[in-house]
């Protein structure tokens, strides 16, 4: 996973990149919990609610969630994990296709 994380470019203004393991696993408390990001306690070591923030918001925009979730399916795949008899697709996170055909009105 760590070779998929962003790392901020050397010579970049702003304060120091946090370890980025311990912002992916605040992001993962938060999202499993759900508490407030402001909520993040700084004992646990994963930086602060903002930071955690931001590096969700900054991951998702460069297809960072994305490209971990197709390692893992990648590597399930290539150990005999998944069983496609009990795959299925739920509607509810398939995109319809948009100016697809709608059915005819009733009269």
């Amino acid at each position: 996973m760590e070779p998929l994380l962003p790392v901020k470019p050397a010579g970049t203004p702003g304060p120091a990149q946090h370890d980025l393991r311990l912002v992916f696993q605040g992001i993962v408390f938060v999202l499993f919990t759900g508490i407030g990001w402001e909520d993040l306690p700084q004992e646990l070591g994963f930086g602060s609610g903002m930071t955690c923030w931001c590096g969700l918001r900054d991951w998702q925009t460069a297809g960072v969630f994305e490209a971990i979730h197709r390692a893992v399916l990648d590597r399930s795949n290539a150990a005999g994990l998944i069983d496609f008899d009990r795959v299925m697709i739920d509607g509810s996170h398939v995109r319809a296709k948009e100016g697809a055909p709608r059915p005819a009105r009733a009269r």
